[in-house]
C-alpha cells in the first residue's frame, strides 16, 4: 500500500509504549492498541515504518508482526500456548544423537550438550539422551520444570519463544536464545546441525538454501526482539503477564 504517512514516533502511555503515525496510534489487525513494555522495542517498530519508501512493504515489519501476534494470538490463548510449547520437551531435537558417523556424532555433543547441560542449571530439568529410534521418555519433574519456566515469561517473550521453538523444532535451543545463553548465529548452527553436515557432505540446493535463509532470518528476528524487549523498561516497572 501507497505510505499514507510522514513521522513514526514512540510515545509513552500507561500501557507501556506505543508507536504513533502522524500522531495516531498503530493497531494490530485485530484492532487492539499496539503496546510494548520498553522504549527500546517500541523505538525498534518505529524505525521500521520510518524507514518505508513510497509504499509500505508489509514484509519488512517484522518487529511489528511479532508485536501484534503476541497481542492478538498469544496473550487471549495463553495457556495453550504454554502447553504447545513446553510439549516440543517430549522429543526435543538436542536429545536424539546419531550413532555415526563418528563426526557427526562428535559434533551433536560438542553442540547439544552444553546446552541440556545449562537446562538443567537454570531451570532444575534434566533431559534424557537417546540414540535409539523411540522417543525417550523425559522425566514428569523436568517437563513441569520446563512448562513452569515457559509460563513465567511474559506476554512479548512467550511470543518470541514460541515463534524460535517452531523455527528451532527444539525447546531447548530456543530457551538458550531467549535466555541470552546464545545468540542467533549458534541457535541457528544448533537448530541446523544435521543439516549443515549432510550439506558438507552432499552439497545445497537452492530451494534449501533458501529455506535456511528464512529460518536464519526468523531465529535473528526472534533475538532482536527479545533483546529490545530488555531495554528502558521503565523504573520499577514489570512487564505485563
Amino acid at each position: 500500500m501507497r505510505r499514507f504517512y510522514k513521522l513514526a514516533e514512540v510515545a509513552a502511555s500507561e500501557e507501556g509504549f506505543r508507536v504513533t503515525l502522524d500522531g495516531k496510534p498503530i493497531r494490530t489487525p485485530a484492532k487492539l492498541p499496539l503496546v510494548v513494555s520498553s522504549r527500546g522495542l517500541a523505538e525498534g517498530i518505529a524505525e521500521e515504518w520510518s524507514m518505508q519508501g513510497e509504499t509500505v512493504d508489509l514484509r519488512s515489519l517484522k518487529l511489528t508482526r511479532l508485536a501484534s501476534i503476541a497481542l492478538d494470538l498469544v496473550r487471549p490463548r495463553r495457556s495453550e500456548v504454554i502447553v504447545e510449547v513446553s510439549k516440543y520437551a517430549a522429543t526435543d531435537l538436542v536429545c536424539y544423537r546419531a550413532e555415526a558417523p563418528p563426526e557427526l556424532v562428535r559434533r551433536q555433543h560438542e553442540t547439544w550438550q552444553p546446552l541440556i547441560d545449562w537446562a538443567a542449571l537454570r531451570f532444575d530439568a534434566p533431559l534424557v539422551v537417546t540414540s535409539a529410534i523411540v522417543p525417550a521418555e523425559q522425566p514428569a519433574a523436568t517437563m513441569q520444570a520446563l512448562k513452569s519456566a515457559i509460563a513465567a515469561y511474559d506476554t512479548h517473550r512467550l511470543a518470541a519463544l514460541h515463534f524460535a521453538t517452531a523455527a528451532c523444532g527444539s525447546l531447548i535451543v530456543a530457551l538458550a536464545l531467549i535466555e541470552s545463553r546464545i545468540g542467533a548465529e549458534a541457535a541457528f548452527a544448533a537448530a541446523e546441525l544435521e543439516q549443515t553436515f549432510e550439506i558438507e557432505r552432499w552439497g545445497e540446493d537452492p530451494e534449501q538454501m533458501r529455506q535456511r535463509q528464512a529460518l536464519q532470518s526468523e531465529i535473528a528476528l526472534a533475538e532482536r526482539f527479545v533483546r529490545l524487549l530488555a531495554t528502558d523498561l521503565p523504573s520499577g516497572a514489570q512487564p505485563s503477564p
